[in-house]
C-alpha cells in the first residue's frame, strides 16, 4: 500500500500556477477529498499532512526545497517514518505525455526530471511509484526549461486539471495496495485520437455501349 503521497514542485507564488507544479496540484487535490490540511513542517523541509488510518498512518507531503533537491524531504520523512521506497507514490509534470493524459509506473529511469534524480540519489533507490502527470513538449530541447516555469495555456491546464480529477479516482486503491486496479484507472482516461484512415480508392466506372 502507498503509505506517503509526493507531489513535486516549486514554492512561492511565483512558480504556483506553473506547468511544473503539476504535482502539487494533484496532492492538494488530494488532501481535499481526504479532509486533511497541508501545514508547515520544518523538519521535513515541506509541507505535510497526516490522515490517520485504521491500517496506520497516511501521509502527503509537498518539499519545499525547489525542485532540484526534492530528495531531501521525500528521504528525511521516509527514514523517520520507516516507510521503504515501495510504499512511496510521487506525482510529478511529465513532458513526454500530452496533457490529459496520465501513467502510473513502478521503478525506472528519471526521465531526465531533476526532482527524480534528486530522490534517487537520496532514497538511494528507484524502487517507487510515479504518477506522471502529462503537460505536453514544447518541441524543442532548448525551450523545455522555460517551458516548464511557465504557466499552461488555457486550455491545457483545463485538460490537465481534469486529469487529475479523474485519477484522484484510484487514490483508494492507492492506499490499500490495489496498483493492478489503481494502474487500469489511471490509464482507462483520455486515449489519443486514431488518425483518420485514408479514403478507399474507387474503381474506374467500366465503360459501356459504343464501337470499338
Amino acid at each position: 500500500m502507498i503509505r506517503l503521497f509526493v507531489g513535486l514542485g516549486n514554492p512561492g507564488p511565483e512558480y504556483e500556477a506553473t506547468r511544473h507544479n503539476a504535482g502539487f496540484w494533484w496532492v492538494d487535490a488530494l488532501a481535499a477529498k481526504l479532509g486533511a490540511r497541508m501545514s508547515a513542517e520544518r523538519s521535513c523541509h515541506g509541507l505535510l499532512a497526516r490522515v490517520n488510518r485504521t491500517d496506520g498512518p497516511l501521509w502527503l507531503l509537498q518539499p519545499m526545497t525547489y525542485m532540484n533537491r526534492s530528495g531531501q524531504a521525500v528521504a528525511t520523512l521516509a527514514r523517520f517514518f520507516k516507510i521503504v521506497p515501495e510504499q512511496i507514490l510521487v506525482v510529478h509534470d511529465e513532458l513526454d505525455i500530452a496533457p490529459g493524459l496520465a501513467k502510473l509506473k513502478f521503478g525506472g529511469g528519471s526521465g531526465g526530471h531533476n526532482g527524480l534524480k534528486d530522490i534517487h540519489a537520496q532514497l538511494g533507490s528507484a524502487d517507487y511509484w510515479r504518477l506522471r502527470l502529462g503537460i505536453g513538449h514544447p518541441g524543442i530541447k532548448a525551450e523545455v526549461v522555460d517551458y516548464v516555469l511557465r504557466k499552461p495555456a488555457p486550455e491545457q491546464r483545463e485538460a490537465i486539471l481534469a486529469c487529475i480529477t479523474r485519477t484522484l479516482d484510484a487514490s483508494d486503491d492507492l492506499i490499500t495496495g490495489d496498483m493492478a486496479r489503481a494502474t487500469m484507472k489511471v490509464h482507462a482516461g483520455l486515449q489519443r485520437p486514431k488518425p483518420p484512415r485514408p479514403p478507399s480508392a474507387t474503381p474506374p466506372p467500366t465503360p459501356t455501349g459504343g464501337s470499338t
